[in-house]
């Protein structure tokens, strides 16, 4: 006994630095958060901004269940100069943000609003000034609505050549300020999404867009983002004035393998080809083609192309960024598919949307799938990842969002077993800074960190602000 008594200060400095170490990401690790600009900016009618398909949607009855539009949302456009300093106050040197297309071309092409982009300027210049880096999104969903007047926007070729014009715009102007770009923001959501009718299973989520008349429509305008994003890519690197990385923020679906054998290893594999549209649009960007296993099962929905079609796409990309909030599980099945995904039950844990189930290995296999199954070697980040919460004040008025805490931690945790493993994982950036306009579910949803008071525009750094800061500190999961 005395000898373990003389021993106990020893071993308990053992376990203190072994905890230090627990969790650790590579010193270069990026930790961010994340908005997007319909979503927090407001001022929508403000120095030259023209409406965007949100704007428009949102007047419509009954389109967002709450009533709400991001007319005034967070009004970071006028209060952006507070957030990055609560930003930065929090130890957050990444943010990801985007810019709205028509803030900075009213009408989708044709005259440039220098106000808009002087908006932008201010906000990268405030950044430098709290040492936060900008991680700008050219497109998260904000399509200008004289785009949708003129040819349907994504269900037109024609919006190849006016993103690309915008990028081209948008980079020469700020390249200065910005050096990492991301071209679109989830493919699926404002194509497949945006243009299926609303009781095809995602009713709350869904973009606003045109109703189609073949099921082979929402997939030709897919291809069109795909196109879009390549055009992009090569528009950035030929008007960036200094050198630059280049990236996608995809929301791909995660195929989990209920086991970690072999067979199982393998069902996820072959059933990632087919989630979501991996097959038709991430092929595509990371590989040049269709996946073969998508091509086969959906001949039908093939787009038309050009012959370059797939080259111009497929451009050398520095990094890819994943969105990723939950999963499916998948297992090995005697089918002609070779897979079967497994039915969650009515008791499975989710968070505050009816979607969100907690799946923390699905980011993972998401870094592994891309790594493997797609073969990628450059860096792999997660560009959004985060959860709603019924989030509930205490006696003494802070935010005890513990449910939160729980699910970042245990997708962190996840993230670090692909580091640890060799994975070449860059960085994450949490969803979202703010408490925000959440598309159709309005304001009723909660994603932040930082509480958003709608009624007084007062930002209250929740419980979980507090934890993410420790973690940057520590840079570990604590």
């Amino acid at each position: 006994c005395s000898t373990l008594i003389q021993l106990y200060p020893t071993l308990n400095r053992y376990k203190d630095e072994a905890m230090k170490d627990s969790y650790r990401f590579p010193e270069a690790f990026r930790w961010g958060a994340a908005t997007a600009a319909y979503q927090i900016e407001g001022a929508v009618a403000e120095d030259g901004r023209k409406p965007s398909v949100w704007d428009t949607f949102c007047e419509r009855p009954g389109a967002v269940i709450t009533g709400d539009s991001g007319a005034v949302a967070c009004d970071h456009y006028h209060r952006y100069e507070e957030d990055i300093a609560l930003m930065g106050s929090l130890g957050i040197k990444h943010y990801r943000c985007s810019l709205a297309w028509p803030r900075i071309i009213p009408d989708g092409r044709g005259a440039v609003n220098q106000a808009g982009l002087d908006f932008y300027k201010r906000l990268f210049d405030c950044c430098a000034k709290h040492e936060v880096t900008p991680h700008v999104t050219l497109f998260h969903w904000d399509t200008p609505q004289a785009l949708e007047d003129r040819y349907c926007a994504w269900l037109s070729r024609e919006i190849v050549d006016d993103f690309a014009d915008y990028a081209a715009v948008v980079v020469e102007a700020l390249g200065d300020r910005v050096n990492h770009w991301i071209t679109l923001n989830e493919i699926a959501c404002f194509t497949l999404y945006s243009h299926h009718d609303r009781a095809h299973g995602y009713p709350f989520m869904t973009a606003p867009g045109t109703k189609v008349a073949h099921r082979r429509d929402p997939f030709q305008a897919v291809h069109h983002a795909c196109l879009a994003h390549g055009r992009a890519v090569q528009a950035i690197r030929a008007n960036t004035p200094r050198p630059c990385h280049v990236s996608i923020a995809e929301n791909l679906t995660v195929a989990v393998p209920w086991a970690e054998t072999a067979v199982d290893i393998e069902a996820a594999r072959q059933s990632f080809q087919l989630g979501h549209c991996n097959g038709a649009a991430l092929y595509p960007i990371m590989t040049g083609d269709f996946s073969p296993l998508w091509l086969e099962h959906n001949q039908e929905l093939i787009p038309e192309m050009q012959d370059d079609d797939l080259k111009t796409i497929h451009q050398p990309l520095d990094e890819i960024g994943l969105n990723i909030y939950s999963g499916e599980t998948v297992r090995a099945a005697d089918n002609p598919r070779g897979f079967e995904g497994m039915h969650l039950p009515q008791g499975y844990p989710r968070l505050d949307m009816p979607w969100l189930n907690i799946v923390p290995q699905s980011l993972y296999w998401g870094v592994r799938h891309v790594a493997e199954t797609l073969g990628f070697k450059g860096g792999i980040y997660i560009s959004e990842n985060g959860c709603a919460a019924q989030d509930s004040i205490d006696v003494n008025g802070e935010i005890m969002d513990l449910d939160r805490i729980l699910y970042l931690k245990s997708h962190l945790q996840q993230l670090h077993r692909a580091s640890d493993e060799g994975y070449n994982v860059s960085g994450y950036f949490q969803w979202s800074f703010l408490d925000n306009f959440e598309w159709c579910w309005g304001y009723s949803k909660r994603f932040g960190i930082v509480r958003t008071n709608y009624e007084t525009q007062e930002r209250i750094p929740k419980t979980s602000a507090k934890w993410y800061a420790e973690c940057i500190r520590q840079n570990r999961v604590v």
